[in-house]
């Protein structure tokens, strides 16, 4: 597997484990470790993106990191255009 896949297969992973966190998190707001752990990893999945956007281009139009000239957001695969079994 290339490292372009590679990181956007890490970006999910830490993107579900957020958003898993952060609905735990609604029902257990006094859950301190739950919280140490939620951000932890929404500091590791900012620096995955900011890493991945330096790369390769925005994840999103609205990305983390500002866009060059030309515009690139349209230049990059679509989500079903991307084979994550290679």
């Amino acid at each position: 597997m290339n490292r372009r896949k590679q990181m956007l297969i890490d970006i999910m992973a830490y993107e579900f484990t957020a958003i898993e966190l952060n609905l735990y998190l609604d029902t257990h707001p006094g859950d301190e470790r739950a919280l140490d752990l939620y951000n932890q990893t929404v500091c590791i999945l900012k620096e995955l993106k900011r890493d991945y956007e330096d790369r390769y281009g925005p994840l999103t139009n609205f990305g983390d990191t500002g866009s060059e000239y030309p515009w690139r957001w349209v230049d990059e695969p679509w989500p079903w255009q991307l084979n994550f079994a290679d």
